[in-house]
């Protein structure tokens, strides 16, 4: 681990430390400020010459900013003769626009990957993708981690009965097979139809969940719109108890009232994006879950060159 350095930019600080934290070493001397006119400056405060380097940067909120600050740190590390430069980046932003679903549109979640390869990584560690298929873009290797593991130990802590895992949408419906195998429950889906970005109509449950524990999954949860309609609709067919999980917590308004408001009793996310304390008292019932093992975990894998998709095979046990 001596030539291992980890460096962390501000999108989320806390995460960093944690994984740092993990892998028992001290996060990397940086130094990033703003001219009076918005440019971002990066200087590493520290000799990484010859260095295996990993910079943590999620692309939250503000997307912009964020992304352009994981940019330059990337061409910063290059710049500074780093041997291998590693984007550890928690949270894809641009995720979403990955195809042209309709006529002169872009496909920015491609453009996002080539930015990120041109400005310096050797290869990208990320959580969650939400299209498998984005790992394509790139033209660098991609580590996509799952953080099914950590949700769902979660959740068999919590020894739940009557178990059901609600898929919010037919296309979600192999990642709610997957949390129904390893928590022993069965399957229900959703039949939904997105109206607006924000509004979404559901009409009809394929599955029982008439007196049941619901679960629904997503890897991200945005203005929430499909989790509350989709929740209301289980309340209404005589769901017991519905819980919603989302390894993202995007969280943009309406959201936070929304949850609040909804028949959900507990909203289960990671740490892979801050949420605000704010956001956290106005929905009154989440549980954060830390992503930091997995992805500590996953760097140091990657760094003795071990195999990183043997990780899930195990870490589910980890307590």
């Amino acid at each position: 681990m001596a030539n291992l350095r980890l460096f962390a930019g501000r999108a989320n600080p806390p995460l960093a430390r944690k994984i740092s934290d993990y892998l028992g070493m001290s996060l990397g001397q940086v130094r990033i400020e703003a001219f009076p006119d918005g440019e971002l400056m990066v200087k590493l405060e520290e000799d990484i010459r010859g260095k295996d380097v990993f910079i943590i940067q999620p692309t939250c909120h503000p997307v912009e900013g964020s992304m352009m600050e994981l940019l330059i740190f990337l061409d910063c590390a290059r710049r500074a003769s780093a041997k291998r430069i590693t984007a550890v980046v928690s949270y894809f932003g641009y995720a979403r626009q990955d195809r042209k679903d309709e006529g002169r549109t872009p496909i920015t979640a491609k453009l996002a990957a080539n930015l990120i390869a041109a400005a310096g990584a050797n290869r990208v560690l990320t959580l969650d993708l939400h299209a498998a298929q984005i790992q394509g873009f790139f033209d660098i290797p991609v580590d996509n981690l799952m953080a099914e593991p950590v949700l769902s130990q979660h959740f068999l802590q919590q020894k739940l009965e009557n178990l059901v895992l609600v898929s919010p949408d037919i296309g979600n419906a192999k990642r709610a097979r997957v949390y129904a195998e390893r928590l022993g429950g069965d399957l229900a889906i959703i039949d939904k139809r997105r109206v607006t970005s924000e509004r979404v109509e559901v009409s009809n449950i394929i599955g029982d969940v008439k007196d049941k524990t619901v679960v629904m999954m997503d890897d991200m949860v945005t203005t929430a719109g499909t989790f509350c309609s989709a929740a209301e609709l289980c309340k209404k067919r005589g769901a017991k108890r519905i819980t919603i999980g989302a390894t993202h917590a995007v969280l943009c308004d309406p959201a936070p009232q929304q949850l609040r408001d909804a028949p959900i009793d507990e909203v289960v996310v990671t740490d892979s994006i801050p949420i605000s304390q704010e956001k956290l008292d106005m929905i009154g019932k989440v549980k954060v879950l830390s992503v930091s093992r997995l992805m500590g975990e996953a760097i140091r894998r990657i760094h003795n060159d071990e195999s990183v998709s043997s990780l899930f095979l195990t870490e589910g046990n980890h307590k």
